[in-house]
C-alpha cells in the first residue's frame, strides 16, 4: 500500500464543492469514481479544504491509497485523460503514509475576484463578481489591516459551521485594482466555514462607502455574524495554493 499525493485545479462551476453529497456532483466524487475504475479497486481521497459549491480551485491538494505499482509521478498523466475537462490534475507524486493534508500544519491562499465597472464582461461571470458601484479599493486596504494577526473570527463564520473554536491566523491580506479588476488576496493557516466569502462581502460594503474602514475592527471585535456584511457569491472565490509547513 503506498499514499499518493494530487494536487488538483477545477472549475468549481457544475458542481456541488468538493465533498461527496446525496444531492449532486462533487470534485472528490468524480476523482474517486476515476481512480477507482482505473486502478480496478475502491479508493477514496482526502481533500485539504472542502470549497464551497461553484467555487474555483488551482491548487487544492488530496491524498488516496493504492495497491497500485504505477509510479506516483504518472497518477497526473492517467487522470488526466479521464477526468472531465473542468477538473485537471497540476502533479502527483508519492507521499510519506501518514502525511494526511488536513491535519498537517499549512498555509492556504485564496483570492476574490470583483469585476467592478459599469457592465458585465460575459467571459468573467464564472471566475468573478460583478459590482457596478464604483469601489474604493484603498479604503478596502485600509480594513483589510485590522484582519492579519490571529484573532477570533466568529463575525465572519458562516451560520451552521460545527467548529471547537473560531479563532484563526491570517498571515497576510491585500487588495489590489488592476484595471476593472480587484482582487482580494487573503493567506492564512486556517478559515472557516464562508470566511474568506464574508470578508469580501464586509470589504465591499467598506469600499462602496456604506461604513469607514475603521468598522472592520469593531465588526471583528463584536464577535457576531450579524455585525459583519453579506456572503459574497462563491464563484468570485478561487483556492490559489497550499503550502504545507511541516
Amino acid at each position: 500500500m503506498k499514499r499518493v499525493g494530487l494536487v488538483v485545479a477545477y472549475d468549481g462551476t457544475k458542481y456541488c464543492g468538493w465533498q461527496i453529497q446525496n444531492n449532486g456532483i462533487t470534485i472528490q466524487g468524480i476523482l474517486n469514481q476515476t481512480l477507482s475504475g482505473l486502478l480496478n479497486e475502491k479508493v477514496e481521497v482526502i481533500g485539504a479544504s472542502r470549497t464551497d459549491a461553484g467555487v474555483h480551485a488551482l491548487g487544492n491538494v488530496a491524498v488516496f491509497d493504492t495497491e497500485s505499482r504505477i509510479p506516483g509521478e504518472k497518477f497526473s498523466y492517467a487522470l488526466n485523460q479521464r477526468l472531465p475537462e473542468d477538473i485537471r490534475i497540476q502533479l502527483s507524486e508519492e507521499v510519506e503514509p501518514d502525511f494526511h493534508p488536513r491535519y498537517c500544519a499549512s498555509e492556504k491562499t485564496y483570492e476574490y475576484r470583483i469585476l467592478n465597472r459599469r457592465f458585465p464582461v460575459p467571459t468573467e461571470r464564472l471566475y468573478s463578481y460583478f459590482y457596478h458601484y464604483r469601489l474604493d479599493e484603498k479604503k478596502m486596504r485600509e480594513a483589510v489591516s485590522f484582519l492579519i494577526g490571529r484573532h477570533d473570527f466568529a463575525s465572519f463564520c458562516g451560520a451552521g459551521a460545527q467548529v471547537k473554536s473560531t479563532i484563526r491566523t491570517i498571515t497576510s491580506m491585500e487588495v489590489e485594482r488592476e484595471g476593472d479588476m480587484i482582487t482580494i488576496r487573503v493567506r492564512g493557516t486556517g478559515f472557516l466555514y464562508n470566511m474568506v466569502r464574508i470578508l469580501a462581502g464586509t470589504l465591499i460594503e467598506i469600499g462602496n462607502g456604506q461604513y469607514p474602514p475603521e468598522r472592520m475592527k469593531e465588526i471583528l471585535e463584536a464577535r457576531n455574524r450579524e455585525a459583519a456584511g453579506p456572503t459574497a457569491p462563491a464563484h468570485g472565490l478561487t483556492l490559489m495554493g497550499i503550502e504545507f509547513l511541516d
